[in-house]
């Protein structure tokens, strides 16, 4: 009973410091990455609220369609030269009045209130060219984002991948670490019984020391590309605490990979036609420009001022509303004169359409050889990884073999070491081509514009 309560106690303390460790690890899978580069980037909301601000010009767009009402008082000083004396121009439209019998200079006073209605229902087009412009600057916008989002998912993946690699490098190094460790206490077992010179022993020492080293150099640079891949994804939490949840080099391929191209739907594209579409309607626009204008306007104001029809002055009289006017009216107006200048405009959109096909078209012929060299490299990293095992299987074989052969005498350090070093490698190699499958795959998805082709292969 004595020694199952320590052993009980011992059992719990290790269940906490493990469950402690796992808070401060928090798991990221690459799906978690990237929804997490969605919800957690900075500069991807920066381009989210750009997008929401752009939307609003459509409201204003067609907000034009609402009449325009100004009111106000005002009241002034003018000379006594013109009956009716000034007015301020905004509220009140300017009237005609009988000049003074005389140049007389003294100011007299005069006040008014108003209210001016102006409103532009038929636009003979404009106002609907106006709000398919603003509609395609707010798809752009979208696209544009979908373009960033879909750059930074990318880089985040890559990064992930690195560090699935460099962690299987970590442990390769490990590994040999343990083998050096091994047959230097079997060395040191033969140099005292005298099978194995004494220089053996340092040599094992010396070995172990550049692997640990090696180890070291390693984990600096995984340590690295964590951290990189926390500042793609916006998280908070130190390098050394985050854990890799999706291995990747110890699964398969589930599925055939889909080669087809769909390259109407990669974000690149997609952003370059709506960058079309803004040209296509700023021309649009520009040609309605050219079409009459209607108003139609109503006012209602009250008058007063400090003199009479008589020319009698009575500067009081100019603070009260005397005279009320009312008054309404349509105006056809027509740009005769912008001809030439919407012309120029024209041939300047239309040369800025064309750039937009010439670019489009480009865009075509560098995603779809993009694609077929992401194909072409995928199905070589394909016979790359399946060869690679046998590499490996052969390279520790021989290694062990050595290994044998160097206890019992037959072989001397040199060539152990070189088989251990060869098995270092062809370890290192096998995850290397693991990675590059990866990768290829990886390629083929954003060649498509679309990461769900190389998520749809994770377990």
């Amino acid at each position: 009973m004595h020694q199952v309560l320590p052993c009980l106690k011992f059992c719990i303390l290790l269940l906490l410091i493990t469950q402690t460790v796992t808070a401060q690890s928090p798991g990221l899978s690459i799906k978690e990455v990237l929804q997490k580069v969605q919800t957690n980037l900075p500069q991807l909301e920066a381009l989210r609220q750009q997008a929401k601000a752009t939307e609003q010009n459509i409201a204003l767009a067609k907000n034009t369609i609402i009449p325009d009402l100004n009111a106000g008082y005002q009241v002034n000083m003018a000379t006594f030269n013109n009956i009716t004396g000034m007015s301020y121009p905004g509220f009140l439209l300017p009237i005609s009045g009988p000049p003074s019998l005389n140049n007389k200079m003294n100011f007299i006073p005069g006040s008014g209130v108003g209210a001016l209605v102006k409103w532009n229902p038929f636009t003979f087009g404009q106002r609907d060219a106006a709000i398919e412009r603003a509609t395609a600057q707010f798809k752009q916008a979208n696209a544009a984002y979908n373009e960033q989002l879909f750059q930074y998912q990318y880089s985040a993946v890559n990064i992930y991948l690195e560090v699935v690699y460099c962690n299987q490098v970590l442990k390769s190094l490990q590994a040999n670490i343990n083998r050096s460790k091994v047959s230097l206490e079997q060395v040191l077992v033969l140099a005292k019984n005298g099978l194995r010179p004494g220089i053996d022993t340092t040599q094992f020492q010396a070995a172990i020391v550049q692997a640990e080293m090696d180890y070291l150099q390693t984990e600096r640079t995984c340590q690295q590309k964590i951290t990189e891949l926390t500042r793609l994804t916006g998280v908070e939490t130190r390098a050394e605490n985050i854990v890799l949840t999706d291995t990747l080099f110890n699964q398969s391929l589930l599925t055939p990979i889909d080669t087809a191209s769909s390259i109407n739907q990669h974000p690149y594209y997609q952003n370059l036609e709506a960058q079309k579409k803004i040209t296509e309607a700023g021309l649009k626009e520009i040609q309605k420009s050219w079409a009459p204008q209607l108003d139609l306007w109503g006012n209602a104001y009250a008058r007063g001022s400090g003199v009479d029809a008589s020319g009698n002055v009575d500067k009081l009289q100019g603070f009260g509303l005397s005279r009320t006017n009312l008054g309404v009216g349509v105006q056809l107006s027509f740009p005769i004169l912008k001809y030439n200048r919407v012309n120029i405009e024209k041939k300047q959109y239309q040369s800025l359409l064309q750039a937009d096909n010439a670019r489009l078209t480009q865009a075509h012929l560098d995603i779809s050889k993009q694609i077929e060299t992401a194909v072409m490299q995928y199905q070589q990293d394909v016979k790359i990884a399946n060869k690679s095992p046998e590499l490996l299987k052969a390279a520790n074989n021989v290694y062990e073999g050595l290994r044998l052969s160097y206890e019992t005498g037959l072989i001397d350090f040199t060539r152990l070491a070189n088989a251990q070093y060869e098995l270092q490698r062809a370890e290192v190699n096998n995850a290397n081509a693991r990675l590059q499958l990866w990768r290829s795959l990886l390629a083929i998805a954003v060649a498509k514009g679309n990461l769900n082709l190389f998520t749809e292969q994770l377990k």
